[in-house]
């Protein structure tokens, strides 16, 4: 899609999508959740790709009736990720696109991520610099499948949502991306991470 030029601006979503996380991400929910008496299957993990970590979190308590300090246990769970954070890589092609694209249209990553942990990572792969804008979970009210974050991304950036493309690796992610009235790209149709579990 982006070889068609059909957009004055590109937004990239983070996990997953520029950076080969979610392995990582995964293992650190299973030791984080186990100590709390919680569960994640990594076929839901991926469904609720492009959720704050505070609110999986709400989810998976609020099922199982449990009284749990959220916020404390995010911090928890993204201090465990940030300890494997050695492990992870570009996704190659979409690292090609952002270097291709550099200083020539308006560039932005949009996660459901916290600011600290993204960053992180963009500076881990050496490609922070690349962007316009970094929009994370605290910036907006509303998360994906919102289209809040995607919105907020092309304003920061100076750009109409219609003329933003968007690469995302997720169903909510992708669906925020449409609700914007953005150009997308679906990385799964070119990039499949790697399975921690044999049969989630």
């Amino acid at each position: 899609m982006e070889s068609e030029r059909t957009f004055e601006a590109i937004i990239f979503d983070c996990d997953g999508t520029l950076a080969d996380t979610m392995p990582p991400h995964y293992e650190s929910w299973i030791a984080t959740l186990r100590r709390h008496g919680l569960d994640l299957s990594e076929d839901r993990f991926y469904a609720l790709g492009g959720w704050p970590t505070v609110r999986i979190l709400e989810l998976l308590a609020g099922e199982r009736g449990l009284a749990l300090d959220c916020n404390s246990v995010a911090a928890e769970k993204e201090t465990a990720f940030e300890q494997l954070l050695s492990e992870v890589q570009a996704i190659e092609p979409v690292r090609a696109v952002a270097e291709k694209w550099r200083g020539k249209v308006p560039m932005a990553v949009a996660t459901g991520g916290v600011r600290r942990i993204a960053e992180s990572i963009l500076a881990h792969l050496g490609i922070l610099d690349w962007f316009d804008a970094v929009v994370t979970a605290e910036d907006v009210p509303h998360h994906k499948p919102a289209p809040d974050i995607f919105l907020e991304a092309a304003r920061r950036l100076g750009v109409a949502p219609t003329d933003c493309l968007v690469y995302e690796d997720s169903d909510p992610g992708i669906e925020a991306a449409q609700r914007a009235g953005m150009q997308y790209a679906d990385v799964r149709e070119f990039f499949q991470p790697r399975r921690v579990t044999k049969s989630a």
